[in-house]
């Protein structure tokens, strides 16, 4: 076997299937994670995610096919491998009654890691002030960044993440992401499956959009925006009162097509209007509605992993791309 550091690809999936008698919750997926990558996993609920997951960990057995992890297949993973696999699911498996600092000390004592590395990585994920109040105080972006650093104690070779930042406050998301990326510049691998738009473009080299038990395309992020995703203009008109803004809406309403999208921010009441870019009127349009209502702002918007998202979702079948 190749040394672990050195493997081309630490995660192989080859015609996965798995049912649950009558319904097919993986039908024939495949796919490689190269060394040093980030890769997104992305799909509606249901399509499959943590399903793979855990067969890929060996938690679940493939009715079918089969996967491997640095090397190992995954049903058959040895004490050693396991080991080089930091794992954090989306569920909270924590010790309440116990301090972030007994946590770590307790799976700490199960991988013979100094005491030390606990201290690197409570100073990494910004969790020292904390480490001695008991899990069961801390907030939600507080336990995720203890699970992340509790899956970075043993120095595994590759992370298993599974929505690591849902719900979390901006700062929480900023030290994850942050730690992540530092991970990944060691030549280390990521597998992640997320619904945060914003954290796969930032995050993921390439990503693999999974619906209904099968991949349909796996490719980088901005190939992916380009192929499924459009540019728009966006104007901004001024702020006014609730009802003059209500009242535009309408007006505009009668002006424009139906597929295009007139939001109203009721903080301020400014509205947004969204104009595909390649819009056959964009250019009458925009010029009357300068002429008729207060704009304040209109500037290009690049197509979105959102988009991207909403368009695959919708596709039931066509070509897989894989890029």
């Amino acid at each position: 076997m190749p040394g672990l550091s050195e493997m081309k690809h630490p995660v192989k999936i080859a015609n996965l299937k798995k049912s649950y008698g009558k319904v097919k919750a993986l039908n024939g997926i495949s796919l490689e994670i190269a060394q040093g990558e980030i890769f997104g996993f992305l799909g509606p609920n249901g399509a499959g995610k943590s399903t793979t997951m855990n067969i890929l960990l060996g938690l679940l057995q493939p009715t079918s096919g089969s996967s491997s992890i640095l090397g190992e297949n995954s049903s058959e993973l040895s004490p050693e491998i396991r080991r080089k696999i930091g794992v954090v699911f989306e569920y909270n498996n924590l010790y309440r009654d116990l301090t972030g600092r007994e946590n770590l000390e307790f799976y700490a004592s199960l991988y013979q890691v100094e005491s030390r590395r606990i201290e690197e990585l409570l100073e990494l994920l910004s969790l020292t002030e904390a480490a001695d109040r008991k899990v069961a105080a801390y907030s939600k972006g507080m336990k995720q960044r203890l699970l992340l650093l509790r899956a970075l104690l043993a120095d595994p070779e590759i992370l298993i993440l599974d929505e690591p930042t849902g719900g979390l406050d901006p700062q929480s998301v900023e030290i994850i992401h942050q730690t992540i990326e530092d991970y990944r510049s060691a030549n280390r691998t990521v597998f992640l499956a997320s619904h945060f738009m914003a954290e796969v473009d930032r995050l993921c080299s390439r990503i693999a959009f999974l619906n209904q038990g099968e991949i349909v395309t796996i490719a980088s992020p901005d190939f992916l925006k380009k192929y499924y995703g459009q540019q728009s203009i966006a104007v901004k008109l001024e702020s006014m009162s609730e009802e003059q803004a209500e009242d535009c809406r309408l007006e505009l309403r009668g002006i424009l097509s139906a597929e295009i999208s007139i939001d109203i921010n009721k903080n301020n009441n400014i509205i947004e209007i969204i104009i595909p870019l390649e819009h056959a009127e964009l250019g009458s349009w925009i010029d009357r509605i300068r002429k008729d209502f207060p704009v304040s702002e209109i500037h290009s918007r690049e197509a979105s992993l959102h988009q991207v998202f909403i368009s695959l979702a919708e596709e039931q079948e066509g070509p897989v791309l894989n890029v």
